[in-house]
């Protein structure tokens, strides 16, 4: 493969992980509109937004069998457009089974294409010889905060949901579609999926993954406290007022895109398990820092600090599991990014239960301690190619700028 096929292969992966910031923040950011539009309950939210991501953990599992037989940049180039569609028609719709739907879309088609822009993004890497997998993840903070930045602007001056979302799809639909005609996952382009079934295929061993599924849970525990938390914390522990109680989740996206931007450096440099420990420690601390701060600005420190720790964990975890299984990254990604859902369900509620029968301020210790797990399992960051019974592929270095 030519260096300049990797390099507009690399080009076009950033602008998809950039094309779903924008995309996921539009929606998450924008949740009370929705509600309002549609006139969903309070009692009967959790269930819509609860539904997304175990939608995207079908979608996630339901890729890992597709790509046996298409590359994974083909379900990328026609899921990308379903989740730019999806989010349209939940500001289109006007009855409730219209947003189930498209939700129920948007979650299927997020599964698969997480589970895509991670698997080309592994193999990549390994054409590449070295890191480059945080460049992707720091382009999906980007698009968050410009996204989130829409959505601000679309709630300050009261725009419908419709008029809100369609300059951002009218924009990067046809910067996708346009994008993925360079699509590339790294390989030999003469080289073609085994179909037939796993059998014939390398196999992944879910033993030697748990760990690596364990550390996404936690990462994605971490970050659903931050989403979902960070502003009522600040207000109602930390007495901020409404307007900063905003800052904390903005900090929190600068920040991370910030430490991606610059830890594929790292990487290089100190290597994945060092990086994995030093970003493990500063998550605690800034976990440690927002439940013993006196005040509002103390709290914006812990989770400035939260954003530059927990950056690097998610980026190196696939990288990490398309190291150990060389022969079969594509499975390994497809079922750790289940675990993306798993912590993302599981963060905000346990928290909430905690905050609400306990304290906010010992619920924040729990994600604390479980982003500190982290360090138990981070000897698997740089763990060599697990060995199957029909060899594995070695990694190949290549000169591209």
């Amino acid at each position: 493969m030519t260096n300049a096929r990797l390099r507009h292969g690399r080009a076009s992966l950033v602008l998809s992980f950039l094309v779903q910031g924008v995309a996921f923040a539009l929606l998450v950011t924008r949740i009370p509109a929705i509600q309002d539009r549609y006139g969903i309950s309070d009692g009967l939210l959790p269930a819509f937004l609860a539904a997304v991501p175990i939608l995207a953990g079908v979608g996630s599992v339901v890729t890992e069998k597709v790509v046996a037989r298409v590359r994974p940049g083909v379900v990328l180039r026609w899921t990308q457009p379903v989740v730019l569609l999806s989010l349209l028609a939940v500001g289109a719709g006007g009855e409730l089974w219209h947003v189930a739907v498209a939700l129920g879309a948007f979650g299927l088609a997020v599964g698969a294409l997480d589970a895509s822009m991670n698997m080309m993004g592994v193999s990549l890497q390994r054409a590449y010889g070295r890191s480059i997998m945080l460049g992707f993840h720091a382009a999906y903070s980007l698009g968050g905060i410009a996204g989130a930045t829409t959505a601000w602007a679309g709630a300050h001056w009261d725009l419908p949901l419709l008029v809100s979302y369609l300059p951002a799809v009218v924009v990067l639909l046809p910067a996708a579609l346009v994008g993925s005609r360079w699509y590339t996952d790294g390989k030999s382009e003469g080289a073609v999926p085994p179909v037939g079934g796993e059998g014939k295929r390398a196999a992944v061993s879910f033993k030697l993954l748990l760990p690596l599924c364990l550390v996404m849970s936690f990462a994605y525990i971490g970050d659903s406290t931050v989403s979902n938390w960070s502003a009522k914390y600040l207000q109602d522990v930390l007495g901020s007022s409404e307007q900063m109680s905003t800052l904390p989740y903005n900090v929190y996206m600068v920040t991370t895109l910030l430490g991606r931007a610059v830890g594929d450096i790292g990487v290089r440099r100190l290597g994945a398990v060092t990086v994995v420990r030093c970003g493990s420690v500063l998550a605690a601390v800034g976990f440690a820092v927002v439940a013993v701060a006196s005040g509002a600005w103390v709290g914006l420190l812990g989770f400035t600090l939260l954003g530059l720790g927990l950056c690097v964990i998610v980026p190196q975890t696939f990288a990490a599991a398309g190291r150990m299984f060389p022969g079969a990254s594509d499975v390994a990604v497809a079922r750790l990014n289940v675990f993306n859902y798993v912590g993302f369900l599981v963060g905000s509620p346990l928290v909430g239960a905690l905050g609400d029968a306990w304290s906010y301020r010992g619920a924040m210790l729990v994600p604390m301690v479980l982003v500190l797990a982290t360090l138990v399992y981070a000897r698997s960051f740089g763990a060599e190619p697990a060995r199957y019974g029909g060899g594995h592929e070695r990694p190949r270095t290549v000169d591209v700028g």
